[in-house]
């Protein structure tokens, strides 16, 4: 047991949102020199729980692992949520920072996907993306260098990881390692665990009202459960209370509008890392 006052992070997975970062917060907690944080998402440095204050942050760390973390895909929604790289930075300096990120179209159909199962978005997606601007949250969590940006004006660039879904999805292993590398821990560890995938879209399904009531409820009452333990919990209360997903359809006028506004930060993002991106459709 370390002590209190040294159980900050010393890694944080900073999104992007519906890019695996459930997966890879589970893949990293298997490590035997890593400890993620139980509860997955504490969104401590954004507007949700800065107001807690340092001890209650603290507080989620406890283990004496030498690698500490947690991962909150919020932390990468500015202009949504200000002030976060400065937070991070002034508390943690000397944090490593991984950042995952997939497809900027793929993942802005998924993120819709995720709110409109919820019930916490109800307009048709063409609605949804009516505005293609900085101020549309589904449009400024694609911008995968605007985001990168916010953190770069604090951290060197030597300690923020960068992977993609894709990759870690068709070759896990050898991605892990990398990524095991980066973070300082041994890097031929493997297990089992990693063949499976955490919330994939193909499991959603649409809440009714009832649903959505007990998902917030159990949201806020079994925190205390392993992540695990949570998810089955809230699948077994909510799932008479909804019905399969009807996938909306992206037309390729739509498509092409959300090209040619994410065009000039994907080729930043190549410009930054080196990488192709082979895979995108951008």
């Amino acid at each position: 047991m370390i002590p209190k006052q040294e159980r900050l992070p010393n890694l944080i997975i900073i999104g992007a949102m519906k890019c695996a970062t459930t997966s890879l917060h589970y893949y990293l907690s298997l490590h035997p020199e890593i400890s993620m944080s139980r509860v997955k998402e504490l969104s401590y440095f954004g507007v949700d729980n800065w107001y807690q204050g340092i001890e209650w942050y603290k507080s989620h760390f406890t283990d004496g692992s030498p690698i500490r973390g947690e991962a909150s895909p919020n932390y990468t929604n500015y202009p949504q949520q200000k002030d976060v790289a400065t937070r991070m930075y002034t508390t943690i300096p000397e944090a490593k920072l991984i950042y995952i990120v997939r497809d900027p179209i793929k993942r802005i159909f998924s993120h819709y996907i995720h709110h409109f199962t919820r019930g916490d978005d109800k307009r048709t997606l063409v609605k949804a993306l009516q505005k293609l601007d900085d101020n549309n949250s589904y449009v400024a969590r694609s911008k995968y260098y605007m985001q990168l940006e916010q953190y770069l004006a604090y951290y060197p660039k030597q300690q923020i990881f960068i992977l993609t879904t894709e990759e870690l999805y068709t070759h896990r292993v050898e991605t892990l390692k990398k990524v095991f590398n980066f973070i300082g821990v041994s890097p031929s560890f493997k297990s089992a665990k990693f063949d499976h995938i955490k919330h994939p879209t193909r499991e959603k399904r649409c809440l009714n009202k009832i649903g959505q009531q007990l998902t917030n409820f159990s949201e806020n009452h079994i925190n205390r459960y392993h992540p695990g333990v949570q998810r089955y919990l809230v699948r077994m209360l909510c799932y008479p209370f909804s019905q399969r997903v009807e996938i909306p359809y992206l037309n390729e006028s739509l498509r092409q509008d959300l090209e040619q506004v994410l065009q000039e930060d994907v080729q930043k993002l190549r410009a930054f890392t080196g990488y192709s991106f082979s895979e995108w459709s951008i």
